[in-house]
């Protein structure tokens, strides 16, 4: 079986890319989500 990382900090480095990565696609979803359920209310008119 080859070994993809070769040491502890290669593994940590991968791990912790796909956490960000992960983590800014669930920023983003959820600000679109937020947008899409906000943005059908009728604005509150202020004269």
């Amino acid at each position: 079986m080859e070994h993809i990382f070769y040491t502890l900090h290669d593994f940590m480095l991968h791990t912790k890319t796909i956490t960000y990565l992960l983590m800014g696609l669930a920023l983003v979803s959820f600000v679109g989500y937020w947008l899409f359920l906000t943005g059908r209310d009728e604005k509150i008119r202020k004269y």
